[in-house]
């Protein structure tokens, strides 16, 4: 008996974990329109299209340096915001945010762009390092923790990580801009489940497709 309520205290606690729901989405990407269709800013680009689909319009805070909206997913209050610090400086905007209206850490979810994943993948997980991106770099350090969750929009690997800087600020060509895109249209499709909580059933919708 004993052991069975140890195994269901157990089995609750994995429960609690899994719904923890969602308050803030990050996207990350830098400002202007020479960045607007490069591959850098596919975080950028999902959330316009989040806001967008829910009516919503992002406006400027100062306070957060930052593009900032609120929409309701299936009936769940969600923060969206998009620094405008360029992709190194982004934590400065999602501390200062989570800071204001009191985010838990486990309560954000970061959308960025991903080398390691090819363009058309779309991953999420919780914690990590930053992978040598910079963008997450900065977040986790200004954060104190790694976390939070993350959305990854595979963006491909030029094949020489000297050419890196160069490949991921500029617009990728027709063909992957399309598998890119169509990444963003799943992974919005997903995102209310993923904000009420349920990372496990998200993740195996978009990690089987």
């Amino acid at each position: 008996m004993k052991m069975q309520n140890q195994a269901l205290k157990k089995m609750l606690k994995r429960e609690k974990a899994n719904k923890l729901v969602i308050r803030l989405v990050v996207g990350l990407g830098n400002p202007g329109s020479e960045y607007e269709k490069t591959r850098h800013n596919a975080g950028f680009l999902l959330l316009d299209q989040l806001a967008d689909n829910g009516g919503a319009c992002f406006t400027s805070e100062s306070k957060f340096k930052a593009e900032v909206t609120k929409l309701e997913l299936d009936k769940v209050p969600v923060y969206l915001i998009k620094p405008q610090t360029f992709m190194n400086k982004s934590g400065l905007s999602v501390s200062a945010f989570a800071s204001y209206y009191d985010i838990a850490i486990d309560q954000i979810l970061v959308v960025h762009d991903e080398l390691d994943l090819e363009p058309g993948v779309v991953r999420i997980k919780k914690e990590g390092g930053h992978g040598g991106h910079n963008g997450l770099r900065d977040i986790i350090q200004q954060l104190g923790s790694k976390g939070f969750y993350r959305m990854r929009i595979g963006i491909g690997h030029p094949g020489d990580r000297n050419k890196v800087t160069q490949y991921v600020l500029k617009a990728p060509p027709k063909q992957e801009s399309e598998l890119i895109h169509s990444a963003i249209d799943r992974a919005v499709r997903e995102m209310p489940l993923l904000c009420q909580g349920d990372s496990q059933k998200a993740m195996r919708n978009l990690h089987s497709n």
